[in-house]
């Protein structure tokens, strides 16, 4: 990691509508996004499509599920670490991997994605299995299950393979859902202060579904993500925000811009 990731040292202020970070958030700033505050430096998150998007944080740059053109990435900082759910397409691309990966980044992955990776990423790699955890640069990792449950959909996403996240930062507590319908895991969460939560059909759950499961574990903000279905149709994150009614806040991103 090079000498300005290593300076974690935040100050915030947010006056008109606008907040300066330093040192990493001038960088963030200059990237648009969302800024969360935490109390060892805030967190940017930075939505890309459908399931990927950056954060940058005081522990450096992390990476979900990155995928698709390298371009879309080409105006953040090299990822620091990279976080992979599970092997589907939308999840998981080694070309992708390959083009974006700096010299110091590190991979986590669930077991079956660490198994098919290409050497030369594999032994950037870690694995962790559901209830397993890891940490990286003082965050700590725990893979949390991601699976269906609906008769119909069980090949999809069969229970034991997959990961979610959990990330603890200093001050604020991040959950990645990856591809899950409405497990007992996840509604089991607590104190999530930022979730990022998946609705799509068939693959993971509806809209009714995501909403009930959210209001369960009341994270205080939440981005309805991954609701781009097979056939192009979506769950309406509008409508999952009314479901989800006043207790958290939703935050709506243009993942299909």
């Amino acid at each position: 990691m090079n000498q300005t990731r290593r300076q974690f040292v935040a100050t915030a202020s947010a006056i008109a509508g606008t907040v300066t970070l330093l040192p990493y958030g001038v960088r963030a700033a200059g990237h648009g996004g969302d800024v969360f505050e935490a109390s060892g430096g805030n967190i940017t998150v930075h939505p890309v499509s459908h399931a990927s998007f950056v954060m940058e944080t005081p522990a450096g740059t992390i990476y979900a599920d990155p995928v698709g053109d390298a371009a879309a990435y080409s105006s953040f900082p090299a990822p620091d670490l990279i976080l992979i759910t599970h092997e589907h397409g939308d999840h998981y691309k080694a070309d992708t991997l390959s083009a974006i990966i700096a010299e110091n980044t590190s991979i986590i992955t669930n077991p079956a994605v660490f198994a098919m990776l290409p050497d030369t990423l594999k032994a950037r790699a870690s694995q962790i299995a559901n209830g397993g955890s890891s940490e990286f640069n003082g965050v700590s990792i725990e893979a949390i299950p991601a699976y269906n449950t609906t008769k119909e959909r069980l090949n999809f996403h069969p229970k034991g393979r997959d990961n979610g996240y959990v990330l603890g930062f200093e001050g604020l507590r991040v959950y990645i859902s990856g591809d899950t319908e409405d497990i007992p895991e996840m509604r089991a969460l607590t104190g999530i202060d930022l979730a990022f939560v998946c609705m799509n059909l068939p693959f993971t759950m509806d809209v009714e579904q995501a909403a009930s499961a959210v209001a369960e574990f009341k994270p205080k903000y939440v981005y309805p993500y991954h609701y781009r279905g097979r056939d192009g149709g979506t769950q309406d994150p509008e409508a999952f925000a009314k479901l989800v009614g006043d207790g958290v806040e939703v935050k709506l991103a243009g993942w299909y811009a």
